[in-house]
């Protein structure tokens, strides 16, 4: 860890951005098994967001390993990796005033609750998209439970490699029957509800 480093206050500060971006910063944190429809549902939320003039950023699981987390396995110690990152830069985002959505698998509840720590009261939105195993395995967008099952795959999620369901998220979302636009919307309706966006 680094030593001898000092935090620079900077006279633009959050409060300042947000105000000039006319929004409340937040993270909207999407947490679900592969395929559960994380990815789609933060997708169509952003180009809700955006229709309506918000600034948003949104962080994909797959997309961040191709960069900032590309050194890094799937095993649980790298995965524990992986969210630190994250949300180290989802603090980056908020403290920018923008509004990020993140889609992470993020099994680990300690890794939920070290980003909601370095947030304010109200700016770390956990949302579980609850959709279960048989399900997300029926839809194997990428073919990755197939690889599990057969071994090919290792500490896959759900499989070999445990998933934390969240105790008490602040959006708690099936996306099982209705259609990704449906549950986008329904989503969408309660942050707004919640005072969240």
């Amino acid at each position: 860890m680094a030593t001898n480093i000092v935090w620079h206050q900077h006279d633009v500060d959050k409060a300042a951005r947000s105000k000039a971006l006319n929004q409340k910063p937040a993270v909207i944190w999407l947490t679900g098994l592969s395929g559960s429809g994380k990815s789609t549902i933060a997708n169509l939320l952003e180009k809700k967001l955006y229709s309506e003039n918000k600034k948003t950023y949104l962080l994909d699981g797959d997309n961040v390993r191709h960069g900032l987390c590309g050194d890094l396995g799937f095993d649980d110690k790298d995965r524990v990796e992986n969210i630190r990152r994250i949300s180290e830069v989802a603090k980056l985002f908020v403290d920018s005033g923008t509004i990020v959505i993140t889609a992470f698998i993020s099994p680990f509840k300690a890794d939920r609750a070290y980003c909601r720590s370095l947030l304010e009261l109200g700016e770390f939105v956990e949302v579980f998209i609850d959709t279960p195993l048989e399900v997300c395995e029926q839809r194997d967008p990428k073919g990755l439970y197939k690889k599990a099952r057969s071994g090919d795959i290792k500490h896959f999620t759900g499989i070999d490699s445990a998933y934390e369901i969240p105790e008490s998220p602040e959006v708690h979302l099936t996306y099982v029957e209705e259609s990704s636009e449906q549950t986008a919307e329904r989503l969408f309706n309660l942050l707004s509800e919640k005072g969240y966006i």
